[in-house]
C-alpha cells in the first residue's frame, strides 16, 4: 500500500457518508452495532451529540472518491454510557493535575456489546490501514489536547492482531449465553443441576398461572404501534433506577429503527391471554445477525411475576434455539443471569493516554488488574448451577 494515494478526512456526522458504502465493511461483522443504520439514528435523533456529551467524530480513509477504512469514534466530555467504569483512571488523572476529559472513544454508544473494530474495506491491506489510522488518532489526540483514546468492547481478533503492542489491554466481564446443540428448550434445561432445573420451570408455570401469554415477532411482523410502547416501557425501566438508570436514547431513536432496520429487531410480547388485541403488558428489544442474538432493552405496564426472566432470557433462549442461533448475547449486568444459562465472559477495551504518566502507570498495573479481573469471572462461573463443559447433570 503507498500510503500517498490515500487521504484521510474526519467527519462529525456519519450522514455525510453513503450508507452502502460504509456497510460494505461493516456487514461482513458478526456485531450488526457497527452498520450504518444503528449508528446513523444514534446521531439523526439527538442521542449522540454534543449536547449529549457524545459528539461524533469518525476517521475515515479515501482512495479517490473511496471509502477504504473508517473508525467510528466520539470526543466524550464525561464516561456515562459506556459501560467501562474507568473512574479511577479519572481520579487518579486528576492526582497528577492531568484532563482526563475530554477523551476519544471508539465503541458503539450506549451499547456494551462486543464487536468494537476499524472497518475495513475488501482486499484493502488492513494491517498498514490500521497503522495509518493508529498514527492519526495519536494526532488527533495531540492536536485537540484530549487525554488519549480508548477502544472499547474490541472484537477478540482485532484487539489482539493489531492493538496488542500499541495499547493496553484491559480485561472486564460481560455474559454470554452460547447454543450447546441444543435442538430444544428442554434440552437447554437439561443442562441444570436439578434444583434450578425446578426454578425454570416454575418460573415459565408463572405465566401460565397469571394468564399471560408471551410471542416472538420479527421484522415485518411488528407493528409500529408498538415502538411508541416500547420507548415507554424503556423509559419506565430505567426511571426505576433513578440516578443510576441507562435514559440515554429518545422515542426519535426507537422510531428510526423501526423505519431503516427493522430487519434486525426481534421482539417479545407478553399479553393478557384473556385480551389478545390490546396492548403487550411487558415487552423485550432484541437484535439478530447471523447466528447471533443480542438483548438490548425492556419494561412492563406492571410488576408481573417471572415476566423479566421470560421475556428477557427463556423467550429468547427457546426462540434463538428453535432459529439456530449460537449465541444470545444478554447486555450488561445482572448476576441473575448467571442462573439462567449464561455464563460471565471476558471482554477487553483498549487504552492508550496521551500523557506518559497515565500511560505508564496502566501498563505497570494493568496485568494485575486483569488477573484480578479473571479471578472474578472465574468465581461467578464457579457459582453457575451448570458443568463449565458439555456434559449434562
Amino acid at each position: 500500500m503507498h500510503t500517498s494515494t490515500y487521504s484521510i478526512l474526519w467527519l462529525e456526522n456519519i450522514a455525510k457518508i453513503d450508507p452502502t458504502a460504509w456497510n460494505e465493511m461493516a456487514e461482513p461483522l458478526v456485531t450488526p452495532f457497527l452498520e450504518w443504520q444503528w449508528l446513523h439514528h444514534m446521531e439523526a435523533s439527538g442521542s449522540t451529540t454534543a449536547k449529549t456529551g457524545w459528539l461524533p467524530h469518525h476517521l475515515t480513509v479515501w482512495s479517490d472518491r473511496n471509502l477504504v477504512a473508517a473508525a467510528p469514534l466520539y470526543v466524550k466530555g464525561h464516561s456515562a454510557g459506556e459501560f467501562v467504569f474507568d473512574h479511577a483512571w479519572a481520579d487518579l488523572a486528576h492526582r497528577l493535575g492531568v484532563a482526563y476529559y475530554p477523551k476519544l472513544v471508539g465503541m458503539s454508544p450506549f451499547t456494551p456489546m462486543i464487536g468494537y473494530r476499524f472497518l475495513i474495506a475488501p482486499g484493502e491491506n488492513e494491517e498498514a490501514l490500521t497503522e495509518m489510522m493508529l498514527n492519526e488518532i495519536d494526532r488527533f489526540c495531540r492536536r485537540y489536547q484530549l487525554s488519549g483514546c480508548s477502544f472499547l468492547y474490541a472484537d477478540p481478533h482485532w484487539q489482539s492482531q493489531h492493538l496488542r503492542n500499541n495499547f493496553s489491554s484491559w480485561m472486564h466481564q460481560s455474559y454470554i449465553w452460547q447454543n450447546r446443540g441444543f435442538q430444544t428448550f428442554d434440552d437447554y434445561l437439561s443442562m441444570f443441576n436439578s434444583n434450578q432445573r425446578r426454578n425454570i420451570k416454575r418460573e415459565r408455570k408463572a405465566m401460565e398461572r397469571q394468564g399471560i401469554v408471551l410471542n416472538v415477532l420479527r421484522g415485518d411482523q411488528i407493528p409500529h404501534a408498538f415502538i411508541a410502547l416500547m420507548y415507554e416501557y424503556y423509559m419506565r425501566t430505567n426511571d426505576k433506577f433513578g440516578p443510576w438508570g441507562c435514559k440515554y436514547l429518545n422515542y426519535s431513536f426507537f422510531e428510526g429503527l423501526y423505519h431503516h432496520y427493522r430487519h434486525r429487531l426481534v421482539f417479545v410480547t407478553a399479553f393478557d391471554r384473556q385480551d389478545r388485541n390490546g396492548s403487550p403488558l411487558g415487552m423485550s428489544l432484541l437484535l439478530t445477525k447471523g447466528n447471533n442474538l443480542y438483548g438490548r432493552y425492556w419494561g412492563a405496564s406492571k410488576m408481573i411475576n417471572s415476566l423479566h426472566f421470560n421475556a428477557c432470557y427463556y423467550s429468547p433462549i427457546e426462540w434463538a434455539i428453535s432459529h439456530g442461533m449460537q449465541s444470545f448475547d444478554p447486555g450488561a449486568g445482572g448476576l441473575h443471569k448467571l442462573r439462567r444459562g449464561f455464563s460471565a465472559v471476558p471482554n477487553y477495551s483498549l487504552h492508550r493516554f496521551t500523557d506518559h504518566r497515565l500511560r505508564r502507570i496502566m501498563q505497570s498495573h494493568i496485568d494485575e488488574i486483569n488477573r484480578w479481573e479473571q479471578q472474578q469471572i472465574d468465581a461467578l462461573n464457579y457459582k453457575r448451577p451448570f458443568p463449565y463443559s458439555g456434559e449434562r447433570r
